[in-house]
């Protein structure tokens, strides 16, 4: 669900830029006030592991499209809101700049579709009431299926929305919206699954990440959080070096809406405005587009597409985009850290 600039005037885009700006801003202040140290390592995996597994599309049977984690739901659990808000802004962010997925000046958007709803309404308005304290298995896979419909839905309505807003009038509201909100249930209620079996496995391993996460107190000082880092750094590098070859090759699920309604699944681009700059910002720094090596100009593709798609591009994509997160959300936190040493120092 990575909108593409075509999609968003640039006033809409900028009033989510700026609304996301914002967020981060607050969750970053948020965590500075009260953020567990021992969480930085876990933020980084679980970064990476996301990343890795936004590049897995599965098929949604009928349909003729496909879909993919979102994650924003495990990021909320595990880390609590604020914290998943950031890792999340992260992974998209490095998405856009070094693989062109999703547009810059939808970046804003894409971060707030994807971030918002599961961290700040999905996660403290249904998973916590549902699965409660101490939750077991099956009260955590039934939270964890109705949060990632819910936050699904609500991120998929407001792609419409944002397109209304934009005066897209290729695709109108009421055809639009009968599209989207029907195929992102069905990929809800597989990242309801995945979401559950993480959680599932967490909650096995170190159940006290979860306790953490969601009463906002920090971890106790004899415990360790390495069996969960090892198993979310080897699901990542699996994820993103391998499994990433049986990825659909359908489209995915806005694209397949857009296609529905507009007979193509992109709007045609604008030749001169601020999309077009940002696109040729996107061009230089993207080195991996579309998780794969460049390909020299008029190249053109010998057969059609084959499944598994073993290919080392898309290999190289997922292991160097995981390890690119993973850096990045680890010098986030210690730059949070710092900060927050810094501030209490003061007032002593």
């Amino acid at each position: 669900m990575h909108m593409a600039d075509a999609l968003l005037s640039p006033a809409v885009g900028a009033t989510f830029w700026a609304g996301t700006l914002g967020t981060i801003g607050y969750c970053a202040r948020k965590l500075k006030e009260n953020m567990d140290e021992k969480m930085i390592p876990l933020m980084g995996v679980l970064g990476a592991f996301i990343f890795a597994a936004q590049m897995i599309n599965f098929t949604i049977p009928g349909t003729g499209s496909s879909g993919h984690l979102g994650g924003g739901m495990i990021l909320a659990i595990l880390l609590g809101p604020y914290a998943g808000f950031i890792v999340m802004a992260s992974v998209l962010t490095i998405q856009a700049f070094f693989f062109a997925d999703g547009g810059l000046l939808a970046l804003g958007c894409n971060i707030w579709n994807l971030g918002i709803y599961p961290c700040f309404i999905a996660y403290p308005l249904i998973f916590k009431p549902l699965a409660g304290s101490g939750a077991s298995p099956k009260k955590i896979t039934i939270a964890s299926l109705i949060s990632g419909v819910v936050a699904l839905q609500l991120g998929a309505f407001s792609v419409v929305i944002e397109t209304l807003l934009s005066g897209r009038s290729e695709l109108p509201f009421s055809t639009f919206v009968l599209m989207m909100q029907p195929v992102h249930l069905g990929i809800g209620i597989v990242e309801g699954f995945v979401t559950a079996g993480v959680i599932n496995f967490v909650r096995a391993s170190r159940p006290e990440i979860l306790e953490s996460a969601a009463s906002a107190r920090p971890l106790s000082g004899g415990i360790s959080t390495g069996r969960v880092f090892a198993g979310l750094l080897i699901a990542a590098v699996l994820t993103g070096g391998a499994l990433s070859w049986f990825a659909s090759s359908n489209p995915d699920g806005l694209e397949w809406s857009i296609a529905k309604v507009f007979g193509k699944p992109e709007l045609p681009e604008k030749e001169t405005g601020i999309a077009t700059a940002l696109k040729s910002v996107q061009e230089k720094t993207a080195f991996l587009p579309d998780y794969s090596f460049k390909k020299p100009e008029g190249a053109k593709e010998r057969g059609g597409p084959s499944w598994p798609s073993v290919d080392p591009g898309t290999s190289v994509s997922g292991i160097v985009g995981s390890a690119l997160v993973l850096a990045a959300v680890l010098l986030i936190g210690l730059i949070i850290r710092a900060l927050r040493r810094k501030s209490a120092c003061r007032t002593k």
